[in-house]
């Protein structure tokens, strides 16, 4: 008996499901497709250092879907709560004619079952079919081979899916069960009739309110652009953080008052069709909901942030790549070694074996032991020099003690590097990118870092007459900027500053600081350039490996290793955004759905009384269009207002990661998502909202 009314009931209600229904689904189908990267990595042909990313990938999305689960359940129990409040009256007549409220009770727990077992079974499903998609995602981002591509289905992220959405439920049932027992008849029968107090704000207090919110909010965004500088440190930071809330708190608590106030000026705008309606029905929402709608803002506002950022990171790292690993291999040799350094913040005492064999070049001790030179070609070796009295904090001159005071964290005591114009032209012309000519009194500062690339440039700035004294000689600088350029590969633009001097400069052999070889592999197959690579990056049996074995140490890098590095973070930041900025996404967009529809429940009567005043159907609709519409539009405004103040400001935390060369993209990428998501939600309860409020 109770089942068959459960069941017709869910039958009658099902278009008050469908809000409920579509987050659930979306939620267990992104779920199950973020969970199920394990099963899908075994198929990708990938290398070692490549499974090691992906696998920390999926530990990370691991324990970051704890945090989504738990975001997903408190969703569903507040969509739910929508669900049983819509239907009060219904319950009310079920008491009415006898029935107790532990029957009611499982009415409900049959009804939350059976829909939550569709959904399940859709959602996974759904699932399963998008994360075949998603295997192809992954193999491009980490440009594996698909040639053994095949459907696959994670038992796993199944199972976990499962259990996590089962405990879900587990919440929303007891939650159902205490709601249910503090019902009383007369509440239930009269629910309809109740609706929300709301208090009407001064107007004249709601402009002032709206004034010192947005005045915050102007400060804040201040801040995090034009003086992000001084934002260094964690305690710092915090202020504009809770200067953007408080901000957006006061924008919303006084939006209703200062909105009414000022449209109510214009005759026109106020008295047109059923403007007077729409807006008293949005002053009403808004007034009810002031720290949801600022939760929603700020959710929207991480969702865009976190996305547009992350994508940009990814998009700037592959640009970079490929600008940064010109040939297959950088190797670097620290040369003239004293008895004893600091190295990594512990004392390093090397022995006069050690001191004599670093004064080699880095080829002659590849031969030494007997390295095949054969398996590289074109190979060059240059030296960089120091000098003790050249450090950054000299070269910035009369700009140094305004640049620490701006950068108190930076190490000015850096000595500077310093190469001979002949030697970095050498690497330059195989690397294919700009050489450089100077007088024999001039020197030329190349750097690519931005941020030490906007102080270098403040000391240059004085029409290019900069001296230093470099081997007891003193040059002045060609330009009064930096150029670009670089001479060790990287993920990214990191070269903090190069001086380079004419070949007859009198620097001494002891200055030697290290040795830098460049090459490329002599092989053309990507089977042998791997062989290859094996002996520069194997920790068991590489070449290095070796060297180091012996007290003879060679860092370098291979632009393999780069790409794999670099290619695997990439797509882990990737991953991780386009997770989370999703589950926000829907989080939002679910509350704003369901708090419409259950207004739209209670004015039920008011768009009655519209209708016998004479307004047709295509008004009416035209009205709530508008409601939903501004509805949804008020928090995602000025989440995008947010937004490009905080990406801005993102871009300069990762400066070098993210360039706004690369933001454009991943802005329209971003709105893509938002507009799938975003407006699904929106149009779905635009309907669900008609088919609420139209006539019987």
């Amino acid at each position: 008996m109770l089942f068959k009314l459960s069941f017709k009931n869910m039958k009658k209600s099902i278009k008050d499901y469908s809000i409920y229904f579509l987050t659930l689904v979306l939620g267990v189908c992104i779920f199950y497709m973020f969970n199920s990267l394990d099963s899908q990595q075994a198929m990708l042909q990938v290398s070692k250092s490549q499974k090691e990313m992906i696998h920390l990938m999926i530990d990370m999305l691991g324990m970051i879907s704890i945090f989504v689960a738990v975001v997903l359940g408190l969703l569903i129990v507040y969509a739910n709560n929508f669900l049983v409040n819509r239907r009060k009256k219904e319950f009310g007549i079920y008491m009415t004619l006898g029935m107790g409220r532990r029957q009611i009770s499982k009415i409900i727990l049959i009804e939350t079952i059976f829909i939550g077992i569709i959904s399940l079974a859709i959602g996974l499903v759904a699932g399963i079919f998008a994360s075949q998609f998603m295997s192809i995602l992954v193999a491009k981002m980490f440009e594996a081979n698909m040639n053994k591509f095949e459907f696959v289905f994670s038992k796993a992220a199944c199972i976990k899916t499962c259990i996590y959405f089962a405990i879900m439920y587990l919440a929303v049932i007891v939650f159902n069960t205490i709601t249910i027992s503090r019902y009383k008849l007369i509440d239930l029968l009269h629910a309809s009739k109740k609706n929300e107090k709301v208090k009407m704000k001064n107007p004249f207090l709601a402009i002032l309110v709206f004034i010192a919110g947005s005045t915050i909010l102007g400060y804040a965004y201040w801040k995090v652009t034009a003086d992000a500088k001084s934002l260094v440190t964690a305690d710092k930071l915090l202020p504009p953080i809770l200067m953007g809330i408080i901000g957006t708190v006061a924008i919303f608590w006084s939006l209703s008052g200062f909105m009414l106030e000022i449209i109510k000026r214009s005759k026109k705008i106020y008295l047109k069709d059923t403007n007077m309606f729409v807006l008293r029905q949005i002053n009403n929402k808004i007034n009810t909901m002031v720290i949801s709608m600022s939760l929603i803002c700020l959710m929207l506002f991480m969702t865009i942030s976190i996305l547009s950022s992350a994508l940009s990171i990814k998009n700037t790292m592959q640009r970079e790549l490929v600008e940064m690993t010109p040939v297959d291999i950088n190797l670097v040799k620290m040369a003239n070694l004293p008895e004893e350094s600091i190295h990594y913040g512990r004392k390093v005492t090397y022995t006069e074996a050690q001191r004599e064999e670093s004064k080699l070049s880095i080829k002659e001790t590849m031969i030494n032991n007997n390295f095949d030179m054969n398996k590289l070609k074109d190979i060059i070796e240059i030296p960089a020099y120091i000098e003790e009295n050249i450090k950054l904090s000299d070269f910035l001159g009369d700009k140094y003690e305004e640049t620490k005071k701006e950068y108190p964290g930076m190490r000015f005591d850096t000595v500077e590097l310093i190469v001979k114009v002949s030697d970095y032209n050498k690497i330059a012309k195989l690397y294919g990118i700009d050489q450089y000519k100077i007088e024999d009194d001039e020197y030329i500062v190349v750097c690519d870092y931005d941020v030490l690339l906007e102080i270098r440039n403040r000391a240059l700035k004085n029409n290019g007459k900069n001296t230093l004294n470099i081997a007891g000689k003193e040059y002045k600088s060609k330009y009064n900027e930096c150029k670009p350029g670089f001479v060790m590969m990287n993920v990214m633009h990191a070269n903090t500053g190069i001086i380079l001097v004419p070949d007859n400069c009198k620097l001494a052999d002891e200055d030697v600081e290290e040795r830098l070889l460049v090459a490329n592999y002599n092989a053309d197959t990507e089977e042998d350039k791997q062989k290859i690579e094996e002996l520069f990056t194997s920790n068991e049996s590489g070449f290095v490996q070796s060297l180091a074995n012996q007290g003879i140490e060679i860092d370098g890098m291979t632009r393999i290793s780069l790409y794999e590095s670099s290619v695997g973070l990439a797509t882990i930041v990737t991953f991780i955004a386009i997770y989370l900025g999703i589950i926000f996404l829907i989080t939002s967009s679910a509350i704003l759905a369901l708090k419409q529809l259950t207004e739209s429940s209670d004015n039920r009567q008011r768009y009655l009384i519209l209708r016998k005043i004479g307004c047709d159907e295509k008004m009416i609709n035209k009205s709530l269009f508008r409601q939903v519409g501004i509805f949804f539009g008020a928090p995602l405004l000025l989440a995008v207002i947010h937004s490009i103040f905080g990406i801005k400001f993102a871009l300069y935390l990762l400066s070098g990661l993210a360039s706004e060369k690369d933001l454009l993209p991943s802005v329209i990428a971003t709105v893509i998502v938002m507009i799938a998501i975003y407006g699904t939600y929106f149009m779905a309860t635009y309907l669900g909202s008609k088919n609420i409020v139209k006539e019987d």
